[in-house]
């Protein structure tokens, strides 16, 4: 038996996630009932069935697959020349008419700037062109995001959450024909939308969605009540995909939730935006607190059908979040520019800062690191375009990466800067000195890590992946009600995998393997190879340890999936390097990629010794005192915010 054969062995129809008649694989026992009422929930709406290739998938398992990424995918001619027009027209434009420091000290995006972007058809890049849209391919898709959010946070907000995770995305993937004729060619014309799904008191957890749609007594529409927090587009949207529960069902003697999609549209009587929000950056967003009161919404627009509410969120951030990530390339080409001109042009001591050893090491770190953004950006664009491979784990993997080295590049461009990267970029301006938005970009910057899925929930989605191979090879002893003759194949079936292929997680070729492709890059694909066994056996080491318990040790689990991603990022960013010198005729990319792996196998070494240190640390039990009010003497002689409690 294979990687690849655990991986199908449960296999599903696409999209549908777990069958109502599966049994959860971690015990829950010992878990509160809103625990495990959460669990079974998100289990429910996980796609299970591996049908295409997945490079992280196998990343975990110790197989290290470089011919999925090289040659890095390149755009053809036709569809390049696609996004070139468009980019082409957009950016002058953007530069000339909208003032991104007025959009955040007004927080509005100007009209006639929206106008536009509508005659553009910047609204409907992704809608098909049978429904009147421009039907851009992710790969362009991005780079008109790119170019918008190196200018304008905000402006690059209002489309990407509009068609990203608003209504074209899911409606594309899950909509009817009839839905898609009806909603479609109204995002060409006006029409902006929204996806509404946290509550107040509901972030990452749907099981206590509040939000309720009750059928109607001649079963022809459904009743809408409940209040939606950060919903972005809110106040401005005309069509939303808003989550909320349904009648219940009986699965295995067990009343489960049914989390489902309705298309709702805010001249619908009962839709209220009750307040529009005010963050700390990314301010001209138009995000607000929605409440629905007996709001009829038509059967029809019921999006895929009862109870797939959740999946149809997942599978939509799937491809979706790809877009927070070349957000990120904006912004760090922004600051590496920034950064350049600024440390040529600031001289202290003698020289300019730029040339100072840690100014030296700033820009090295911003330049290189920017290149593996990119690197994993477009490798995942392409591959949501090419449709040949899973990206559930690369599309977490892109997200969490990207987001989290982007904001060390904010950081580092405003502490480059100085206190020139304090100031805002208008007082600046007033003191006759070069604009630049650096404090603006560190705030827009922060939220990207909180966005479709935080840092946190990232870790934890790559985690279940990554365990879901040993998992669904022990379903048989796992399930509570496997006979014995279940039990009994199922633990000869793991011994006979397992002693195939924990032997080789320890003894294999990754010693002798070379890559001439990569050139003076070969010795980092080495690594990689080397180290995703490390990688496989540690987790199976983990996971023999604690068993299904695994899946609560976050602080392990965190470590393990951050060294999958950087491993990923690594491989990407050689092969994206290799294509790059080639077409650039120098080795700038490749000194650029070698210098990110130096930087990516210090952080992975650091992980790995965090292993044993996250087993030993005393922040677990100061934690939970904090929370029991033991440490409440720290917080006294402070001018108390809110309730003394």
């Amino acid at each position: 038996m294979t990687v690849k054969d655990i991986e199908g062995s449960q296999a599903t129809q696409q999209h549908e996630g777990v069958q109502d008649d599966d049994e959860l694989l971690v015990d829950t026992s010992k878990m509160s009932e809103g625990q495990a009422e959460a669990l079974e929930v998100a289990e429910s709406a996980r796609q299970k069935e591996w049908k295409q290739p997945s490079f992280g998938s196998q990343l975990f398992m110790g197989t290290f697959a470089p011919d999925m990424l090289f040659p890095f995918p390149e755009q053809s001619v036709e569809d390049k020349k696609i996004g070139d027009k468009f980019i082409a027209e957009l950016g002058p434009y953007l530069k000339e008419h909208l003032d991104a420091d007025a959009v955040d000290e007004t927080r509005t995006i100007p009209q006639n700037v929206i106008d536009k972007l509508f005659e553009m058809g910047a609204f409907a890049m992704k809608i098909p062109q049978k429904y009147g849209g421009l039907g851009f391919s992710q790969v362009n898709y991005n780079r008109v995001i790119q170019l918008v959010s190196s200018h304008c946070g905000a402006t690059a907000v209002l489309l990407s959450a509009h068609q990203s995770i608003g209504v074209p995305q899911p409606l594309l993937m899950y909509g009817t024909e009839e839905q898609k004729q009806r909603w479609l060619p109204r995002f060409r014309k006006d029409a902006i939308s929204a996806f509404a799904l946290t509550e107040p008191n509901v972030g990452s957890d749907p099981a206590q969605m509040s939000s309720t749609a009750d059928m109607s007594e001649d079963g022809t529409h459904y009743i809408l009540n409940g209040e939606k927090l950060w919903c972005t587009n809110g106040a401005v949207a005309d069509i939303m995909v808003v989550m909320c529960r349904t009648k219940p069902k009986i699965v295995n003697g067990k009343e489960r939730q049914q989390i489902t999609a309705l298309i709702v549209e805010k001249n619908m009587p009962g839709v209220e935006v009750v307040h529009r929000c005010d963050f700390m950056g990314i301010r001209g967003i138009q995000n607000a607190l929605l409440r629905f009161t007996n709001v009829k919404v038509p059967k029809d627009n019921l999006l895929w059908k009862e109870g797939r509410g959740l999946a149809l969120a997942l599978g939509t951030l799937n491809v979706g979040r790809l877009t927070v990530p070349a957000a990120c390339i904006g912004m760090s080409r922004q600051a590496l520019s920034v950064c350049r001109r600024f440390g040529r042009d600031r001289v202290q001591w003698g020289q300019p800062i730029g040339l100072h050893e840690p100014g030296r090491q700033k820009l090295a770190f911003i330049a290189s690191t920017t290149q593996a953004i990119e690197a994993v950006t477009w490798l995942t664009s392409h591959w949501a375009d090419q449709k040949k491979n899973d990206i559930r784990i690369e599309a977490a993997m892109a997200k969490l990466f990207c987001t989290e080295n982007a904001w060390r590049i904010a950081d580092m461009t405003v502490q480059m800067r100085g206190g020139r990267g304090y100031e805002k970029a208008s007082s600046l301006q007033a003191r006759g000195e070069e604009p630049f938005p650096v404090e603006r970009m560190m705030r827009d910057s922060r939220i990207n890590l909180i966005i479709e899925g935080t840092s946190e929930i990232m870790r934890l989605f790559l985690a279940r992946e990554a365990l879901d191979p040993h998992l669904n090879l022990a379903a048989g002893l796992l399930k509570k009600n496997s006979s014995m003759g279940t039990k009994i194949s199922t633990l000869f079936k793991m011994m006979g995998f397992y002693a195939m292929w924990y032997p080789k997680q320890w003894i294999n070729g990754s010693s002798f393997s070379s890559y001439p492709k990569f050139g003076k890059l070969s010795q980092q694909m080495k690594f990689v190879e080397k180290t995703s066994h490390k990688l496989a056996r540690t987790l199976f080491h983990y996971m023999a340890r604690y068993q299904d318990a695994l899946e609560r040790k976050q602080l392990i689990l965190g470590n393990l999936t951050d060294i999958a991603t950087e491993l990923f990022a690594m491989s990407a960013t050689c092969s994206y390097a290799v294509m790059q010198a080639k077409q650039r005729g120098n080795d700038e990319p490749l000194d650029l990629a070698a210098h990110f792996c130096w930087l990516a196998k210090r952080r992975i070494e650091g992980h790995f010794r965090s292993l044993k240190q996250t087993e030993e640390t005393s922040a677990n039990p100061i934690g939970k005192k904090i929370i029991n009010g033991d440490y409440r003497w720290m917080e006294e002689d402070i001018v108390w915010v809110g309730d003394n409690s």
